[in-house]
């Protein structure tokens, strides 16, 4: 007798109540686009078709994400002659048997709910991140910490299978649904054999070679937990880092990566990838400028310190002179590439249509920096002017830029480079950044500390419109907490703690905190 007929012949000779107790309870916690519903019919298929009775309901939410979603089934033997039980809605807490999260989060949230308990929940979850709203809104780095969520799990589950099932899936060119499929039938706890889960996919008749391979993929990670987050054997392509374009332009582009060469090691490792930034925003003539920058602040640094300030600037000035205006905003949105990466990420192939909508919000103050310098200062400076441009502008728009008025509007935008040099927005950026550098180079030699972490604090100012407005307004209240600690041989420490504070919240709630202990000892 297998163990399938053992089973089932156990369960038939059970009192009604026994065989209440014996239903199988199975929550499926998925991201929106991961295929969560595909993974639970299959769940259904393959118990209606071992003769059990099912049922498969799901919650939608937008709490963590859109469209976060519990999916849930409650299966048991059918017993001819004996009325199908009567299932639950919903997952209870402590009630759950098999718990399968198609996201590392989403087992965290699934452990906080009390679905998983360690005196029956088998927990499978694919170890990769798909960050919630949460984690993209912080200002600094928000991304919570997927350690904790595992040492959670291996303390609140009675078995835990992990592993990155979505490489798993991408690799044979499916979904994640088809491998924690895998993982679920490679985990043993359903009474059903391999072949039986496989027979669900296939009935499905909807991309069943490729999500056969990334069953099998997934069963095998289940089968063999230790290899479960192992890299991929198979070779990773690299980024191309050679230059294209017109001879002429490529001889510059040359010229200027043998100067970028030259500098410091430790320093030509970041003003290399800072040069390509700033070239790539504007144009060869304007990476003359950066690495004029860099050498100016080189030839005031110290070969004893490892040039350390100069490798930073190399970093930040790059990340200021290529600042986010209407003109980068559109040409980056028009990028053949980002298409393409938009169309793999979706999944869509090349027989199928992708309708992409753009949400733009231009402040007034992104319109007046769009006009020549002069022009755009006096009516900066004009409140009766800026209220009729907010007026205007200063609304919620939606463009589709598959459709060929929208891509030509901001591909016509995107394209006026050589006009950017002249605009007001330009001539802001050149000043606040000039401020910035002779702000940090003002504490050498004496104090080299206080100008690596001036130099480090323009990391807050970043995005576009409001983003950037809020980063740039808490870019100046840490200088102005700098000034008040500058002459403290704990300033560089106490500047550093501002700037972490800073990257906290949206509102500088924490930064306002770390002001006030500043004062108060000031």
């Amino acid at each position: 007798m297998n163990a399938e007929t053992g089973i089932s012949g156990a369960l038939a000779q059970r009192t009604p109540d026994e065989r209440l107790a014996g239903i199988i309870k199975l929550a499926v916690m998925a991201v929106g686009g991961q295929g969560g519903g595909v993974l639970t019919g299959w769940i259904e298929s393959l118990a209606r078709a071992q003769g059990y009775a099912c049922q498969a309901t799901s919650v939608a939410g937008v709490a963590q994400r859109t469209g976060a979603t519990i999916y849930y089934v409650e299966m048991a033997p059918k017993e001819e002659g004996q009325p199908d039980p009567v299932f639950s809605l919903a997952p209870a807490s402590g009630d759950v048997d098999i718990l399968i999260a198609a996201e590392m989060m989403e087992a965290g949230r699934a452990i906080m709910r009390g679905f998983v308990t360690p005196d029956r929940t088998t927990l499978i979850a694919s170890t990769h991140r798909a960050l919630a709203v949460s984690e993209k809104m912080a200002p600094g780095d928000g991304i919570a910490d997927a350690d904790e969520v595992r040492a959670a799990a291996e303390i609140a589950a009675a078995r835990v299978i992990m592993g990155d099932m979505e490489q798993a899936a991408v690799q044979q060119g499916s979904v994640i649904s088809a491998s924690l499929f895998g993982a679920l039938a490679g985990s043993g706890t359903l009474p059903f054999e391999r072949t039986a889960f496989e027979d669900a996919i296939r009935a499905s008749g909807k991309g069943v070679e490729a999500s056969l391979r990334a069953f099998a993929a997934g069963y095998e990670a289940a089968q063999n937990p230790e290899d479960g987050d192992a890299p991929s054997a198979q070779p990773q392509a690299k980024p191309g880092t050679g230059a294209k374009g017109p001879d002429a332009a490529l001889k510059k582009w040359e010229a200027l990566a043998a100067r970028a060469n030259a500098l410091p090691a430790p320093v030509a490792e970041m003003a290399l990838p800072g040069l390509r930034k700033v070239v790539n925003f504007q144009d060869a003539d304007y990476g003359a400028a950066y690495l004029d920058r860099i050498e100016t602040i080189l030839a005031r640094d110290s070969a004893e310190k490892g040039h350390e300030l100069t490798r930073e600037a190399a970093k930040y000035v790059a990340n200021a002179m290529a600042y986010d205006d209407i003109i980068r905003v559109a040409d980056l949105k028009t990028r053949a590439r980002r298409f393409d990466r938009i169309r793999t990420e979706m999944g869509a192939g090349d027989g199928q249509v992708l309708h992409l909508t753009e949400f733009l919000h231009p402040r007034a103050e992104e319109i007046a920096g769009m006009l020549p310098a002069r022009m755009g200062a006096r009516i900066e400076a004009d409140p009766k002017w800026m209220a009729r441009l907010d007026r205007w502008f200063n609304k919620g728009r939606r463009m589709r830029t598959d459709s060929l008025r929208a891509f030509v509007m901001l591909y016509v935008v995107g394209g006026l480079k050589g006009w950017r040099l002249k605009t007001h927005r330009h001539a802001i950026e050149v000043a606040h950044l000039d401020r910035w550098l002779e702000t940090a180079l003002a504490h050498l030699p004496d104090r080299y500390g206080m100008a690596i972490e001036i130099i480090r604090c323009r990391r807050l100012i970043k995005g576009y419109s409001d983003t950037h407005a809020r980063g740039l307004s808490k870019f100046d209240r840490v200088l102005e907490g700098a000034a008040l600690v500058a002459g403290r041989k704990d300033g560089p420490g106490w500047v550093a703690r501002l700037r972490e504070a800073a990257l906290q919240d949206e509102e500088g709630t924490a930064l306002d905190g770390a002001l006030n202990t500043i004062r108060s000892f000031v």
